[in-house]
């Protein structure tokens, strides 16, 4: 079996608590007419479900390379020394029924995971028996039976199972919402190491209702996620860091954070480290790399990436000048809530012909962007 955290990703319950965004920082470029709007508040990021990766099939043993033939004697090559056969290969080890889980043979898991439930009282395989229940795997989706199987997991410590019941218990699937319930799967499951539980309970720390706030608490629970390689952890104790919530005030471990968010591809992160690097702020200064990551996230959907893309292509910083992209991308973002008088001003005094040419190229994703809300 693979870390318990794997298996309830697959599941999809993590993360259906998110973490208060941080005020987004604005791109330092001087307009011409006037100082620049108040940067706008983002929408509370959502985290990103990791995706599992299906183990590869392992490659069959190279064959022996030849032995190296004897030099000539007398001109005459010497006789290559004639190789043994091949020693048959064995056959392989019958899969675990996680792996057979993970390959989609949802049949041969759910057999092997009651075989080892029933016999070894295996709390892995009982994990599993919900996880499948709970998604409908090969057999009819029944929650009742999930959460019979994690309970039973869950009380022989298993930390994935202890896990989904906090999270079922969240979204009121086969249980009661109950928060205090919740809270308390959470707490065993973050003494039995499961990483996105930290994390989760650092939020109501951060939160404050179900338990005093507690910034300090907050972010030990949020660091020991982060270091385990939950992005969304290394995102919120970014957020702490830059503002010194609970944890003294480091521009360079913030960034170090968001760097690495960032390359988790957690989009608020990518909008953070682009802003870091374009202004310096606990990182070296950037403005190419800022620009192109910075149009990575605009392209994800982000309405502040796309808003200080458009102000960085006005300016021809970090990218060549381009009024026609600027208008574009300041017409996507405004579309999607970031308004920014300076950037009006600027797309007003654009030659006709330009202007034009960046409301046609921003028709496209306007017209997306208005048929996903209908």
């Amino acid at each position: 079996m693979m870390a318990t955290l794997g298996r309830l990703l697959l599941m999809g319950l993590a993360g259906t608590l998110v973490v208060p965004a941080q005020a987004q920082g604005p791109i330092q470029i001087t307009p011409p007419a006037q100082t620049a709007p108040r940067p706008a508040q983002p929408a509370k990021p959502k985290p990103a479900k990791p995706k599992v990766v299906r183990p590869k099939a392992p490659k069959p043993p190279q064959q022996a390379p030849r032995p190296a033939e004897a030099p000539p004697e007398n001109g005459r090559p010497a006789t290559a020394t004639p190789m043994a056969p091949p020693a048959p290969l064995a056959d392989p080890p019958p899969a675990s029924a996680f792996a057979a889980f993970q390959r989609g043979y949802y049949a041969t898991a759910f057999a092997e995971a009651t075989r080892l439930a029933g016999d070894n009282q295996d709390p892995n395989a009982m994990a599993l028996l919900g996880e499948i229940y709970a998604n409908g795997n090969g057999v009819p989706q029944d929650v009742n039976k999930a959460v019979e199987w994690f309970r039973l997991a869950a009380d022989r410590g298993d930390a994935a199972a202890t896990f989904a019941l906090a999270i079922l218990n969240l979204g009121g699937r086969g249980l009661p919402r109950d928060l205090g319930v919740a809270a308390k799967y959470l707490e065993a499951a973050t003494k039995l190491g499961h990483p996105t539980a930290a994390y989760d309970l650092a939020l109501l720390y951060v939160d404050g209702q179900q338990f005093p706030q507690d910034f300090a608490h907050a972010a030990e629970l949020f660091r020991r996620a982060a270091d385990a390689g939950v992005p969304e952890a290394q995102y919120a104790l970014a957020t702490l860091y830059k503002e010194g919530r609970g944890v003294p005030a480091d521009a360079a471990e913030s960034a170090r954070l968001l760097g690495l968010a960032s390359r988790a591809d957690n989009l608020d992160a990518q909008v953070e480290y682009a802003i870091a690097l374009f202004n310096g702020t606990g990182v070296a200064k950037d403005e190419r790399g800022a620009a192109t990551l910075m149009r990575k996230a605009a392209m994800r959907g982000s309405a502040i990436a796309q808003n200080r893309l458009a102000r960085m292509l006005a300016a021809g910083r970090g990218a060549a000048a381009d009024p026609v992209a600027a208008t574009r991308w300041h017409l996507i973002a405004k579309a999607g809530g970031i308004s920014d008088t300076w950037l009006d001003e600027f797309v007003a005094k654009l030659a006709p012909g330009e202007r034009a040419a960046g409301e046609k190229a921003a028709q496209p994703w306007l017209a997306a962007l208005a048929q996903s809300r209908s």
